[in-house]
């Protein structure tokens, strides 16, 4: 494989995922029991060879600094490149937060200069899918292309979420002919996974040009202004995807990860999903226990129903509790005789005895994290 490191921007803030993105980065939000969002960028760059990759971080980084560590997880606490966590400074007149994708490359060209590889591969930290970047590189270089954009045709998307994607069109040689970023009326399905290659000389020059001209955004400032001077194309990309980009985007996810063929494709098929490792008893089903197509993570003791659920680690379900198609995360308890449908439970919170909480699998109902209801 030719040369080539990794950047993966872990998001801005996100009105749409309420109080899930309040507390963390989007790029944190975990997810299928015991991962976290960005698992799936950084896995994915590590099994594709890549040894040197830099996270930009902008809102709430704590945990996600705390998941990701010295990188060890994903062999990448190494002595010469690894992993690098670039959280937003205060310096000089600045605010300190990155203006835009591409003011924060430019606030750590440093890291870019430094490195030696050819090309670089963008991408987003809040995305689930299991890729190799190595095709699309070969494709890239066959095709001469100055930038090459992955997509993939949304065929399983909503109007509504497709206007939260960058939507493209291409001629027949498959060079990108039109990008709209995140259009109010979608004119196609053929939509943007935020996955960018190019050389990594290339990258820094259009950063430079950009923020020079006072403009900070790497899709809207660089490529959308450069699609009739730049040899952009798009690669194809067929497999499961999924943008967590909102409540409705991200309840659906963890509810797919129940399907064995979405399973498979995520965790069994070319390569390992790494994530943070803890030392967890295993699952403890009481003989009241009845659990049924769920995800049970370490830690978890089960006494009443459930079904349908994704619960994380730690997650204690007494006695008469029903759970049915809801997401329980980190180390809540769910007391007496609760009832629970459509719902998202954020970590360390409690529901009391005989609470009923009941949603819809469009709108889920949202308990924010050490709450008590």
């Amino acid at each position: 494989m030719k040369s080539i490191m990794g950047l993966i921007l872990s998001g801005g803030r996100n009105a749409k995922l309420k109080e899930l993105s309040e507390i963390r980065s989007v790029a944190a939000l975990p997810v299928g029991g015991k991962y976290r969002a960005i698992d799936f960028s950084l896995s994915n760059m590590v099994n594709s060879g890549i040894t040197n990759v830099g996270i930009l971080t902008q809102y709430s980084f704590r945990s996600l600094m705390d998941h990701l560590g010295s990188g060890k997880e994903w062999d990448l606490d190494r002595r010469y490149d690894g992993l690098f966590i670039f959280p937003p400074y205060l310096a000089g007149e600045g605010s300190g937060w990155y203006r835009g994708t591409a003011d924060a490359m430019y606030n750590n060209l440093t890291f870019l200069k430094r490195s030696n590889e050819e090309y670089v591969v963008i991408t987003t930290g809040n995305c689930v899918y299991k890729m190799s970047f190595n095709d699309a590189l070969s494709y890239h270089i066959d095709k001469n292309a100055d930038i090459t954009v992955i997509y993939r045709e949304m065929n399983d998307f909503s109007q509504e979420d497709l206007s939260l994607l960058g939507i493209m069109e291409l001629d027949a040689d498959g060079r990108v002919t039109d990008l709209q970023e995140k259009p109010l009326n979608p004119k196609g399905n053929i939509g943007s996974m935020g996955i960018y290659i190019m050389k990594r000389t290339l990258l820094i020059s259009l950063i430079q040009e950009s923020v020079a001209h006072g403009n900070y955004d790497l899709v809207k400032d660089i490529l959308i202004k450069n699609l009739n001077t730049l040899k952009i194309y798009g690669y194809r990309f067929d497999g499961y995807w999924r943008c967590l980009s909102s409540i409705q985007l991200y309840y659906q996810c963890n509810m797919e990860f129940l399907n064995p063929d979405i399973c498979n494709t995520l965790f069994m098929d070319g390569g390992k999903i790494f994530t943070k490792v803890k030392d967890e008893p295993p699952a403890k089903y009481n003989e009241e226990a009845d659990v049924k197509n769920s995800i049970i993570a370490d830690g978890c003791i089960i006494e009443g129903t459930v079904i349908n659920s994704v619960l994380f680690r730690g997650v204690t379900v007494k006695k008469g509790v029903v759970i049915k198609n809801s997401i329980v995360m980190q180390d809540t308890m769910i007391e007496e005789d609760v009832k629970l449908e459509h719902v998202i439970v954020d970590k360390d919170s409690v529901i009391t005895c005989g609470k009923e909480l009941k949603g819809e699998a469009n709108w889920p109902v949202i308990v924010g994290k050490g709450t008590v209801v």
